[in-house]
């Protein structure tokens, strides 16, 4: 009694420690792939709003309203399938892009994401190109330059040009396809008397640090591609801690969030050194500078580069990289460790929504997929704890027979085993097949923009954000903000009962004390699980729903086995 007494002591505390302390680690490991982006207020569910913007503060006009700011500098419009905005002349800087396929939140009259925004304006977020002035007088920062056209769109690029009063030209032209990639094409002209070194430069800036959080499942903030590989570092406290520099032939670099990039990718025949660096007011900078080259009188230079700003399409990002538009662009998404299965984990989950139209269904048929390939080790593994569970009597004879030798009782349970022809660890293969790919699913739902704002049924809009509809305040009803390790909605408490009837089918522990662990841990592993994405909680779901019509069918095959496990 006193030992019983102590385990279940020692449970209690474990399983505080879980409750409690797992809100902790969770965020800082394993983040929920998406904010809820919906509530239930009243027993309705509502979007949430989109969150206040806070101003950058790298000029004393910061607090003004960008419809203001956008006014004050003549403008070539950007109007793609996927994106619209506008160049500011002025400078020239790219600081005007809104994501025309993409909203804040799920609500029907939400506002598309906007990813660029001038400076003087909330959350500044501009790209610019120019050329370093060491031996050459490029046009001002503040100079206004002249465009071909005022609309830029796929098949109609603009060309800007300016002059200064030492008789260089200066040209960019600027293309863009119908995804997110814009082709720059830099170029002077030197009408001079004397030659002059041209070294171009293009840079990213933005006002203060990524939402979304860079933890150990996804890296958001500063990224690079160089030297042949991806660095998913440094983040923006190395910035801040001093300028983050590299040298590399090929590559890009720029700012990664979950779900939007920004890259610069000088040609990849050119040597360029690249850099991150913070300026005053949290603003950061990536940006790089091509190595000079001297420009002779009555000759022209052309350098080109490419500059991804959009959402992080995984196809789309393959494409770029297979095609060698921008070399590693799909490295942009942190697949991590696990790249090998999430990336066709991913392909088949598309292509099953594709054929549904539906993410959540195709969710239940990939798991129904992997299922069928586990079937055989499926059926072997339930074969082996129904042969446990019909040796436990006899196992628990032999406990209390040799409960005062441990060594023989030991001994005795091997002999058993080896008589009855069962493998305790049989039942481990399929488990242990099931964690890589569960959490690749994981992964492909935290990281994955097509797996955003994706609705399955009835309340669920959003399958990467968790289950809206919490139990505890009777699903709006009562007007209380629950704690975070509390706010259990309605499919994690399915998947607990669904744990909870799995659990009964496995062989029971002959420790009164580890049944009752047995019994709660369902329950625990709810709130555990309460806080992750909805569509992970499906598969989850489906996973045990299969494992126990499997096992049903095994026992309705094979009666012997049940009938043993319930003597």
């Amino acid at each position: 009694m006193k030992d019983d007494r102590q385990n279940f002591v020692l449970f209690a505390v474990i399983a505080a420690l879980i409750l409690f302390g797992w809100p902790l680690i969770q965020n800082r490991f394993f983040p929920t792939a998406n904010p809820p982006a919906t509530k239930i207020v009243d027993g309705k569910q509502v979007a949430l709003p989109k969150p206040g913007a806070d101003p950058t503060a790298d000029s004393p006009a910061a607090i003004r309203d960008r419809q203001l700011v956008l006014r004050e500098s003549p403008r070539v419009r950007i109007e793609t399938p996927t994106l619209r905005g506008s160049i500011n002349l002025r400078g020239p800087r790219i600081d005007d892009l809104v994501l025309v396929g993409y909203n804040e939140t799920v609500a029907k009259n939400s506002a598309p994401i906007r990813l660029l925004s001038p400076a003087g304006a909330p959350e500044a977020y501009f790209a610019g190109f120019g050329w370093r002035a060491d031996g050459l007088a490029p046009p001002a920062a503040d100079a206004t330059w002249t465009a071909s056209s005022n609309v830029l769109a796929p098949g109609r690029p603009v060309t800007l040009d300016a002059a200064n009063a030492t008789g260089q030209r200066f040209r960019i032209q600027i293309a863009i396809d119908d995804g997110y990639l814009f082709t720059i094409k830099q170029t002077v002209l030197n009408a001079g008397t004397g030659a002059v070194p041209v070294a171009p430069y293009g840079f990213v800036n933005r006002v203060g640090v990524s939402k979304d959080p860079d933890s150990w499942t996804i890296h958001t903030g500063p990224m690079s591609v160089n030297n042949g590989a991806a660095h998913y570092d440094p983040n923006f406290k190395d910035v801040d801690a001093g300028p983050q520099r590299f040298t590399t032939q090929g590559g890009w670099l720029g700012f990664t969030d979950k779900y939007w990039l920004t890259a610069l990718s000088p040609d990849a025949a050119q040597t360029f050194d690249g850099q991150f660096r913070a300026g005053a007011n949290q603003a950061y900078q990536a940006d790089y500078i091509v190595q000079p080259k001297v420009l002779q009188p009555g000759q022209s230079l052309a350098t080109s580069a490419r500059f991804f700003a959009g959402a992080k399409e995984v196809r789309l990002l393959d494409h770029y990289s297979d095609t060698g538009l921008i070399a590693k662009l799909d490295y942009a998404i942190d697949w991590g460790w696990f790249r090998l299965v999430e990336k066709p984990i991913f392909y088949y989950l598309d292509w099953l929504f594709r054929m549904v139209s539906n993410f959540g269904v195709a969710i239940i048929l990939l798991t129904l997929t992997i299922r069928a390939v586990l079937f055989p080790i499926a059926q072997r593994q339930f074969a082996s704890m129904a042969a446990m569970r019909a040796v436990q009597p006899k196992m628990k004879a032999l406990q209390e027979r040799y409960k005062d030798d441990k060594v023989r009782m030991q001994q005795e349970v091997m002999a058993l085993y080896k008589q009855e022809k069962v493998n305790p660890l049989a039942g481990c293969l399929p488990t242990l097949i099931q964690i890589p790919i569960f959490y690749a699913l994981y992964k492909v739902l935290l990281l994955t923009i097509e797996m955003r704002h994706q609705p399955f049924i009835l309340w669920i809009k959003d399958l990467s954000a968790p289950d809206p509809a919490t139990v505890l305040n009777l699903f709006g009803y009562i007007p209380i903000t629950l704690p975070h390790f509390l706010a259990i909605g309605v499919v994690p408490v399915l998947l607990g009962i669904s744990m909870f009837f799995q659990f009964r089918l496995n062989p029971q522990a002959m420790d009164e004390t580890q049944k009752q662990v047995f019994q709660f841990l369902p329950w625990v592993l709810m709130f555990v699980m309460a806080p992750f994405a909805v569509g992970l909680q499906v598969y989850w779901i489906t996973t045990n729903c299969v494992s126990i019509l499997q096992q049903k069918l095994l026992y309705a095959r094979h009666p012997g086995l049940k009938q043993a496990a319930a003597k």
